[in-house]
């Protein structure tokens, strides 16, 4: 997520853009060619690893449930950040001449924000949802169904559009780059977008933790319940993983802002891009987290990787089954 600091970045582009060319790429040529690869290979992998998320849930009608339509716009998200803030941010880094900096760096700092409440929010939704499938399983199939899961997503993204043109306009109104915010408002923004949806997440899978294991401790009536119990705690595990991952990432981004919030000069700027372009990295993480531990995902991969879906309909909810 992007957010303003008052950094002048108008008189910085203007002093690289007025050192020599040759100087310009002697200092800057490895870099930029290491950026280069290292983008490249992060956007293909973002890209085609959640497209191939996106395809299994949309075709084999196993994975049309609830739970997989929350990671379906987690998905979309992740694969925008790919197709779109990823090469605006190294079209920006690579060129601080580029007579279109200023849109270009808004569009950016838009999609950002975007992208990245959208991602949050996604999870905040899955373990609500992790939460009734595991805690009261009676309750999950009338608490959580499609017509609910509609509303979740469309508040998912709506509030994320919100929050996106808000950003672009305040930046458009003092004439900056969404970059990184400010002092008081950075450290409000953070706590709305981040750290208050994350600590709610962590207790709801606390909550799920203690019920999953007091089921654990419990012998299960019939085979069934047991390996119905058994699934849902794997992918509640599962999903925890995903949040833990984006964790991972997004969070020393978000302490870095933080705290240089409170004192500018303690941590570089250049720390924080760093740390920014692992919270982008998040994305690419999430479709090898599902093929690691589900099964049928990895059966879905397999077969639209070879093709298998194009020589016969195997989108009924056996589909899947058929080709492990």
């Amino acid at each position: 997520m992007d957010f303003e600091f008052l950094v002048n970045r108008t008189d910085a582009a203007f002093n690289l853009c007025t050192v020599s060319l040759n100087e310009y790429d002697v200092t800057k040529a490895v870099t930029s060619y290491i950026l280069c690869i290292f983008v490249a290979a992060l956007v293909v992998l973002t890209m085609c690893g959640n497209l191939l998320v996106i395809m299994s849930i949309i075709y084999f009608k196993q994975l049309h449930t609830p739970t997989n339509y929350l990671v379906l716009s987690l998905a979309v998200s992740d694969l925008l950040v790919g197709a779109v803030v990823l090469p605006f941010g190294t079209i920006l880094f690579l060129n601080p001449c580029f007579p279109l900096q200023d849109i270009l760096c808004k569009i950016r700092g838009g999609f950002d924000v975007m992208l990245c409440t959208a991602s949050i929010l996604n999870l905040c939704f899955i373990s609500v949802d992790r939460y009734y499938a595991v805690c009261q399983p009676l309750k999950y199939k009338t608490k959580i169904n499609l017509h609910y899961i509609i509303i979740m997503i469309l508040v998912t993204w709506t509030v994320s559009l919100v929050n996106a043109i808000s950003v672009i306009l305040r930046a458009q109104s003092q004439k900056t780059c969404p970059l990184f915010q400010n002092s008081n408002s950075t450290i409000m923004g953070a706590f709305l977008a981040f750290y208050i949806p994350v600590i709610i997440m962590f207790y709801i899978y606390m909550k799920i933790f203690l019920v999953a294991l007091k089921q654990a401790r419990s012998i299960q009536n019939t085979k069934s319940g047991a390996t119905a119990s058994k699934m849902e705690r794997k992918a509640t595990k599962t999903l925890a993983i995903v949040m833990g991952v984006f964790l991972i990432c997004w969070m020393p981004f978000f302490l870095s802002i933080t705290i240089s919030s409170l004192n500018y000069s303690l941590i570089p700027i250049a720390v924080i891009e760093t740390f920014k372009w692992f919270g982008w990295s998040n994305s690419m993480f999430n479709p090898f987290i599902y093929a690691f531990f589900y099964s049928w995902y990895r059966s879905a991969f397999r077969m639209i990787l070879t093709r298998k879906i194009f020589q016969g309909d195997f989108s009924d909810r056996d589909g899947i089954h058929v080709y492990m």
